[in-house]
Parts: C-alpha cells; sequence; structure tokens
C-alpha cells in the first residue's frame, strides 16, 4: 500500500512526527457531537411518533428509517465524497441531520415525521463515510488502527452522552426538546468539521498519466476478492453488534428481571465497552489485526452461547460485561480493515460498498434474532447469532494476515 499523502498541518503525514493528540480536536471532535445529536433523540423518536398517533409497530418503524436511510444512501455517499471532498462531505451530513431533526420537531404529520428520521440516516452515511475516509488519508500506517478505533470509540461516547443530555433537556422543557439537543449536536458536528484541514493529493510523478476515473462497478469488479472474504466477515460482525443491542434486554425480560436491572445491566455492558477502545487499537497497531478482530468475536460468541444458560441478574451481568468487553475491543476493527484494503483512487466508492455490508449485517442480524425467537424461541435466535459470531472468528482468522503485516495488506490472488 502506497504511503499516506501529504496533508497541511495540524494534521502531519510523517509517521515519525504524527501525534494523535494533535489532531484530537478537529478529527475526533465532530465525531463526540455527532454522536451526540443522534443519541439526544433516538431514545425520542418513538414517543414523538407516538404522539403523533402511530401505532406500537408504526413508531418502532420510524427508528427503523434512520438504519434504513444510511442503508440505502452508503453509495450516494460515496458521490458526495468523491464530489465534494471529506471535509465538505462531513459539513454537509451535519448541515443535512440538523435539517432532518429540525422536520421531525417541526411537523404535525407523520409521514414529515418519517422523512426527517430518513434524513438523519442519509446523514449517517454521509458523515460516517467521510469521517473514515479522511482518517485513512491522513493518519500514517503506524496509527491507522488506533485512531479508527479512537474514532469509533468517541462516536459511542457521544451517543452515550447524547440520551442523557435529551432526558435533562425533556425534563425541563419537554419532548421537543430533545431534538433541540439534537440539533446543536448535529450543527456543532458540521462547524467543527469545517475546521478540519483539506488533504492535498500528492502530485503525479513524471511521466505518469491519471488514472481514470473509478466507478462503483469497476471499484467492485477490481476488489471483488476482498468483498468476497473479509466482507463476508465484516457482514457478520456488524449482525453480531446489532444483535447484541436487543439479546440482553430481552433475555432480562425472559429472566423477569425488573427493569431497572434490566437498564443497569446493559448500562454497565456499554460502560466496558467504552472503556477498551484505545488499547485495542494499540495491539492492532503493534500486533496486527488479527490479534483483536478474532479475540473481540470469539468473545461475543462465547458469552451469547452462555446467555441462555443464565439464571439470573449476576450471571446475566457477567455474560453482558463479557459481551461489552468483546465488542468493546472491536471499536474501529470494521473501519480499520476495510481502510486496510481500500485503494487510493477511488477510495471513497469502495468505503461506500464496504460500509454498505457492514449495514447489510446491521439490518439482518436483529431481523434473523427475531425471525429465530418467534419461530423457535428467543434462546435459540440467541445461540445462532453466537455462532454467526464464531463463524466471523473464523473468516477474519483465515483472511486477515498476520505475518507481521500490521497493516493488514491482501493476501496474494
Amino acid at each position: 500500500m502506497s504511503s499516506p499523502p501529504a496533508v497541511p498541518p495540524p494534521v502531519p503525514s510523517s509517521s515519525s512526527s504524527f501525534s494523535l493528540r494533535r489532531i484530537a480536536v478537529p478529527a475526533f471532535g465532530p465525531s463526540l457531537l455527532f454522536g451526540i445529536g443522534e443519541g439526544a433523540i433516538l431514545p425520542i423518536v418513538p414517543l414523538t411518533a407516538r404522539d403523533l398517533g402511530a401505532s406500537v409497530p408504526i413508531a418502532a418503524l420510524m427508528v427503523a428509517l434512520i438504519g434504513i436511510g444510511s442503508l440505502l444512501n452508503n453509495i450516494p455517499a460515496s458521490f458526495i465524497t468523491m464530489r465534494w471532498g471529506e471535509r465538505g462531505a462531513i459539513v454537509a451530513a451535519g448541515i443535512w441531520s440538523a435539517l432532518g431533526m429540525a422536520l421531525c420537531v417541526g411537523t404535525s404529520h407523520l409521514g414529515l415525521f418519517a422523512l426527517g428520521c430518513f434524513m438523519v440516516g442519509m446523514s449517517q452515511a454521509v458523515y460516517n463515510l467521510a469521517r473514515q475516509s479522511y482518517m485513512t488519508e491522513a493518519v500514517p500506517m503506524e496509527f491507522r488502527a488506533r485512531a479508527l478505533s479512537t474514532l469509533g470509540g468517541v462516536m459511542r461516547i457521544g451517543m452515550f452522552i447524547g440520551p442523557f443530555l435529551a432526558a435533562a433537556a425533556v425534563h425541563f422543557f419537554g419532548l421537543s426538546a430533545a431534538y433541540v439537543v439534537g440539533i446543536f449536536g448535529a450543527v456543532g458536528a458540521a462547524i467543527a468539521g469545517a475546521r478540519i484541514p483539506d488533504l492535498e493529493l500528492p502530485p503525479l510523478p513524471p511521466g505518469n498519466v491519471a488514472p481514470a476515473a473509478a466507478t462503483i462497478a469497476s471499484t467492485v469488479r477490481d476488489h471483488r476478492h476482498v468483498f468476497l472474504t473479509l466482507g463476508i466477515g465484516v457482514i457478520l460482525i456488524s449482525a453480531v453488534r446489532a444483535s447484541r443491542q436487543a439479546v440482553i434486554p430481552l433475555w432480562a425480560d425472559h429472566l423477569m428481571l425488573a427493569p431497572s436491572v434490566a437498564s443497569l445491566i446493559y448500562g454497565l455492558a456499554g460502560g466496558i465497552d467504552m472503556l477498551v477502545f484505545y488499547p485495542a487499537g494499540r495491539v492492532m497497531d503493534l500486533k496486527g489485526r488479527v490479534w483483536v478482530a478474532v479475540p473481540s468475536m470469539l468473545v461475543m460468541g462465547t458469552a451469547m452461547l452462555l446467555m441462555p444458560l443464565t439464571t439470573g441478574a449476576l450471571t446475566l451481568l457477567a455474560v453482558a460485561l463479557a459481551i461489552g468487553f468483546g465488542n468493546g475491543i472491536g471499536s474501529g476493527i470494521i473501519m480499520t480493515i476495510g481502510a486496510d484494503h481500500s485503494p487510493r483512487h477511488g477510495r471513497a466508492h469502495f468505503l461506500g460498498v464496504w460500509r454498505l455490508m457492514s449495514d447489510i449485517g446491521s439490518s439482518s442480524g436483529p431481523a434473523l434474532l427475531s425471525f429465530l425467537a418467534g419461530a423457535l424461541s428467543l434462546a435459540a435466535g440467541i445461540v445462532v447469532t453466537g455462532l454467526m459470531a464464531l463463524a466471523a472468528a473464523a473468516t477474519l482468522a483465515y483472511w486477515i494476515p498476520r505475518h507481521g503485516d500490521r497493516g493488514g495488506r491482501r493476501r496474494p490472488g
């Protein structure tokens, strides 16, 4: 893989002078604010939909529209990033998200409310792709996993803080105040993103001709081996991660635990999740991607398989903490593997397809869990999810290089 392009200060391109601390505010600040904005509205969306007259299934669909908006716009997001650049795409995503939230809070029509939720999902696709593309270019290979793990971790911290800020705002000012918090977060992310230095592509060597413009079709064709190998692993990882958000509260309910106990267990698992992202990124940079990617899925898979054996709050807490730890050490792994295999020429298109595969997994995982829980039992659905995690571990163990190759370059062939 060729060396990263030179970029203007304060984002250094030399690995000898590079420091994550020096780029913390411009690189990670927008992610924190964007996460706060989205986290603030997610618990409030179904409640607002119910106030607008939606049934419980339709209220749940309003939440799903955010994920659907992201899923359907990963490919368009790549065109936006290629056209406007990473900084422009980050700014546009923040503004578009704020407009979607403003539409949600400013309408009394359920159809327009649904459109606002879809717009938030659209902005999510553009933002996530642009921030990954930017960090891939701006950060030297030796620091890439730490940077992307931190990027994912900071986003999670924002998503964790957002609901608390929204809860305080709703308590004092009513339900619509949560969207005001979200709008401030999204606009803040756009303002912070506007301060990110533009990336400068290096000049072509003398005598070299600029390559033909990459397309989605050419990107899929040229990198089909990666998409059909590691891409399958990414789908499985995303399915397991998305399902974990449902299995803990559902199994707590199955055990007839009090809602407050279930919330505490879920919160403690989330706390563990947020504590381990940077050490895991450091291990990936120093030892290789496989040293974190495989253990992450092994821990989550084993914990999922053990969950149906739990009988009370303490045993469920132990399993939930293991799931949180496994998910936490895997923070940024999908972005890192994607960055390692993305070409400089047409990178946004590659990452658009990569994120599309990830979102397919995120959508299909909970759907499969729901189907199995209805057709067989909740325990069967959780066991299958655990087996999917073990399958992801096997896929990653085989296809991620580990012979001293920290960057995870492609296998030959």
